[in-house]
C-alpha cells in the first residue's frame, strides 16, 4: 500500500502541467492561523528548514509539497547524467584517463542525500534548501506581487530524501482578520475563499493546526474543518507550542481529546522557537529536544505525540485514504476522457486544404438546412418548433385559424348594404336585387384575405432566416469555429431569401387580384346557393304583387326621420287598404326632401347615417337577407380558395427555390480560392479551446495508465 501515495503524487504532476483542478486528488491540507506554527510543523516533517520566514503573512500562495522517500538504492528518483567537459581543445582523441583528469560537472542526484525540485523550473535540482526557499520567495513575488496580497495559483515542490515518509502537503495562507500595511481590505476574504476551496474537496484530509498557548474553543482552524468535515471524518488535529504553556497547565486533556474530541485524533508536538531558528538550531536537534521535552511532561502519551508519530500517522492515513478514494478516482477519470474526447472532435481538427473544407462546410450547410425544412435532421430538436415543422404551422394554424377568424360580413351594416342596392339602381326604383351590388360588396370583402396572406409570406421569410441558426449542432460547430464564414454564409443566405420575397409577395397578392377580377357566379359551389336564392326572391315577387299599392306607398319612404317614421307604420298596420288617405301623399314626398336635401344627395352617399336606427320594411329586410347570404356563400368559396392556394405559392416560390438554390448560391459568392484562406481564418478562442482540451485529455489518458498499473496487492 506504500505505493499508492506516489501514484498520487504522479496524477499530481500530470495535472499540475495543464493546470486544472477538474479531478479532486488525496492530499493534506495544513491551515492554521498566522503564526500558529504550520511552516514548523511542516518542516519538522521534511527535516530541513526551507519554507519562507518573518512577521506577518509569508505564506502568500498555496505550496504543494509532495515528500518522496528516495533511499540510496532507488533506481526510479535517481539518475546518474554526468557532463563531462574536454579542456583542452587541441586533444583530438578521446581518452578516458585523460577526460578524469579534466572536470567533471555532475549533475546526477545518485548520491544525493535530499534535494528538491520545482515544477515550474523543470529538470532543476535544488540541492541548497536555502535556495528553495529563496525560489518560493521570488515566485510568490511574480504572482502575487510584493504588497503583501494572496495569489490562487499554487506553487508545486518535490523533495526527495532518505529521511521522509511519502505525503502530498498543501500548505496555505495562515488566517487573519486585520489587513496590514498595503493588503487589501477583503485579505480576510480572500484567504477564507482560498481555504474553503481546497478543505472542501471531499478527497482531502485536514490538518488543523492550533497554538497550544491559545484556547482550543478558539481556532479558527478547527472551526473552518467542521464547516466542510460535518462528522470529522478527514480532521486530524495538531497541538502546536506545547512547551510555550503558561507555567501551571498542561495539555493533557486537550492532547487526550476531552475538550474538543477529534475522530482522527489530536496530536502535540514542540517547534522551534524564533531563538532557536536565529541560533541556526538544526532540524534534527529540535526534534531531540522535543521526544526530551514530551517525556519529561508528558511521559504516558509521549509515544502517541511528536513530530515523527505525526508523520508517520499522515502517511498511514493517506494511504487509506487513496486506497478508498481510488475506485472512484478510476471512474472520473474514464468519465472525463470519454467528455474531452468528445469535446475535441466538437473543435474539430486543423485545416490543411482550406479549399476542400470550405466546400464541404458549404455543402454540409446547405444539406442541414433543407433537411431541418424537410424534417430529415438527425438531431431533431424537441423544446420547440422548427423548421418546416413551423413553416406547417404558419400555413395551417396561424394563417388558417386567422382566415377562418374573417366574418364574410365584418365592417358591413345592413345599411351598407341597402347603400349598396340603392347605388347600384341609379335613379331607377329597383324590382330586383341589383347584380352589380353583390358585386361590389364581395369584392369588398375578398380585399380582407390579402393582408393575412402577405402576413404569411413576412412569417415564412423569417422563419426561413431563422433555420440558419437552427439546422445541426455539427454545422453549428463550424460556424462557431469560423466566424467570418458564419458571417458570410448568413449573408448569403439572407441576401437569397430577400431577393425571392418581392417575387412571391406579388404571386400572393395576385391571387387575391385573380379573385377580385372575375366574380364567378356559376362556380359549382355558388350555383346551387344562387338557385336556392332565386326561388326565395320569386316567392317574394308574389307578395309585392299581391300588395303593390302599399310597396308603392312603402318604396318612396325610404328616409323619413324615425319619428314620423313610426308614427306612419302605426297608421299603415291598422288601416292597410286606405290608399285615398290625405296624409298619404304628404308622406310620399315630404320626408326626402326635410332629411336628405341638407346633407348629401343621395347617390354620392357612401352609407346614411341618419338612417342607422331605422326600421327596415320587408321588401329591404329580404334585399339584405338575399345579399347576405350571396356574399357569405361566395366568401367562403374565395376563402377556401386562398387558404389553399397561399401556402402552395409560398412554398414554390419562396420555400422550395430556396432549398433547391441555395448550396449553388453559397458556391458561386463563396467559393473562391482568394476568399477561402480568409472565410476559414479560426477564431482565437476556439484554437485555445482545442488546445486545452487536447491538453486535457493527454493529462487524462495518462492519469488512467497510471492508475490502471495499480494491481490489488498495492492497495492492500
Amino acid at each position: 500500500m506504500e505505493a499508492l501515495i506516489p501514484v498520487i503524487n504522479k496524477l499530481q504532476d500530470v495535472f499540475n502541467t495543464v493546470g486544472a483542478d477538474a479531478i479532486q486528488l488525496p492530499q493534506i491540507i495544513v491551515l492554521g492561523t498566522q503564526s500558529s506554527g504550520k511552516s514548523s510543523v511542516i518542516e519538522s516533517l521534511v527535516g530541513r528548514s526551507f519554507l519562507p520566514r518573518g512577521p506577518g503573512i509569508v505564506t502568500r500562495r498555496p505550496l504543494v509539497l509532495q515528500l518522496v522517500y528516495s533511499p540510496k538504492d532507488s533506481k526510479e528518483h535517481r539518475s546518474a547524467e554526468e557532463v563531462l567537459r574536454h579542456q583542452n581543445t587541441e586533444a583530438t582523441t578521446w581518452n578516458p584517463i585523460t577526460q578524469l583528469s579534466h572536470s567533471i560537472f555532475s549533475k546526477g542526484t545518485i548520491n544525493l542525500e535530499e534535494w528538491g525540485k520545482f515544477l515550474h523550473t523543470k529538470d532543476k535540482v535544488y540541492t541548497d534548501f536555502e535556495a528553495i526557499r529563496q525560489e518560493i520567495e521570488r515566485e510568490t513575488d511574480r504572482m502575487a506581487g510584493s504588497n503583501k496580497g494572496i495569489c490562487p495559483e499554487p506553487i508545486s515542490l518535490k523533495i526527495y530524501s532518505t529521511t521522509v515518509v511519502n505525503l502530498t502537503l498543501v500548505d496555505l495562507p495562515g488566517i487573519t482578520k486585520i489587513p496590514i500595511g498595503d493588503q487589501p481590505e477583503d485579505i480576510e476574504n480572500q484567504i477564507r475563499n482560498l481555504i474553503i476551496k481546497y478543505i472542501s474537496n471531499p478527497n482531502s484530509i485536514i490538518l488543523a493546526v492550533t497554538a497550544a498557548n491559545t484556547d482550543m474553543a478558539t481556532s479558527e482552524a478547527i472551526k473552518m474543518a467542521k464547516e466542510v468535515d460535518t462528522d470529522g471524518r478527514r480532521t486530524l488535529a495538531v497541538v502546536t507550542k506545547l512547551d510555550l504553556m503558561d507555567a501551571g497547565t498542561d495539555a493533557i486533556d486537550i492532547l487526550c481529546g476531552r475538550v474538543i474530541p477529534v475522530k482522527l485524533g489530536i496530536i502535540g508536538v514542540v517547534n522551534r522557537s524564533q531563538q532557536d531558528i536565529i541560533d541556526k538550531k538544526t532540524i534534527s536537534d529540535a526534534l531531540k529536544d522535543e521526544a526530551t521535552y514530551l517525556q519529561r511532561k508528558y511521559p504516558t502519551i509521549a509515544t502517541r505525540n511528536g513530530t515523527p508519530y505525526l508523520a508517520k500517522t499522515l502517511n498511514r492515513l493517506l494511504m487509506h485514504h487513496i486506497r478508498d478514494c481510488l475506485p472512484e478516482l478510476k471512474v472520473r477519470v474514464n468519465v472525463m476522457i470519454s467528455q474531452f474526447q468528445s469535446l475535441l472532435n466538437s473543435y474539430g481538427d486543423d485545416v490543411s486544404d482550406k479549399s476542400q473544407t470550405l466546400l464541404q462546410i458549404i455543402t454540409k450547410f446547405a444539406s442541414a438546412y433543407c433537411s431541418t425544412i424537410e424534417g430529415t435532421a438527425r438531431n431533431i430538436e424537441t423544446t420547440e418548433l422548427c423548421g418546416g415543422a413551423r413553416i406547417c404551422y404558419i400555413f395551417h394554424e396561424t394563417f388558417g385559424r386567422t382566415l377562418d377568424s374573417i366574418h364574410p360580413l365584418v365592417g358591413l351594416t345592413r345599411m351598407d348594404i341597402l347603400t349598396a342596392i340603392r347605388n347600384a339602381t341609379g335613379p331607377r326604383p329597383a324590382l330586383f336585387v341589383p347584380e352589380v351590388s353583390f358585386e361590389l360588396l364581395v369584392k369588398r370583402q375578398i380585399r380582407r384575405l390579402e393582408d393575412p396572406s402577405l402576413r404569411c409570406v413576412e412569417l415564412v421569410h423569417e422563419e426561413m432566416q431563422r433555420i440558419v441558426q437552427h439546422c445541426g449542432t455539427e454545422v453549428q460547430q463550424e460556424m462557431l469555429r469560423f466566424p467570418r464564414l458564419h458571417q458570410r454564409i448568413v449573408d448569403v443566405v439572407t441576401q437569397l431569401l430577400r431577393t425571392r420575397l418581392p417575387a412571391t409577395n406579388s404571386m400572393v397578392e395576385n391571387l387575391v387580384a385573380i379573385e377580385l377580377a372575375y366574380i364567378n357566379t356559376k362556380h359549382p359551389d355558388f350555383h346551387r346557393e344562387a338557385a336556392l336564392v332565386s326561388g326565395l326572391l320569386k316567392s317574394t315577387d308574389g307578395l309585392i304583387d299581391e300588395n303593390s299599392p302599399i310597396f308603392r306607398q312603402k318604396t318612396p319612404r325610404a328616409t323619413p326621420s324615425p319619428h314620423v317614421a313610426a308614427i306612419t307604420d302605426g297608421h299603415e298596420n291598422k288601416s292597410p287598404n286606405n290608399s285615398d288617405s290625405p296624409a298619404t301623399p304628404q308622406m310620399n314626398g315630404t320626408p326626402e326632401n326635410k332629411v336628405l336635401t341638407p346633407q348629401k344627395p343621395v347617390n354620392l352617399l357612401p352609407e346614411v347615417p341618419s338612417q342607422t336606427s331605422r326600421k327596415l320594411s320587408d321588401r329591404e329586410q329580404h334585399d339584405c337577407d338575399v345579399i347576405e347570404r350571396l356574399i357569405k356563400s361566395y366568401f367562403y368559396i374565395v376563402r377556401k380558395s386562398i387558404q389553399d392556394s397561399v401556402p402552395k405559392a409560398v412554398m414554390h416560390f419562396l420555400v422550395n427555390y430556396v432549398k433547391d438554390n441555395l448550396q449553388s448560391e453559397l458556391v458561386t459568392h463563396l467559393y473562391k480560392s482568394d476568399q477561402a484562406e480568409s472565410l476559414l481564418n479560426e477564431s482565437e478562442h476556439i484554437a485555445q479551446r482545442r488546445k486545452e482540451a487536447a491538453d486535457m485529455l493527454k493529462a487524462l489518458q495518462r492519469a488512467g495508465q497510471i492508475i490502471s498499473e495499480i494491481r490489488e496487492t498495492h492497495m492492500w
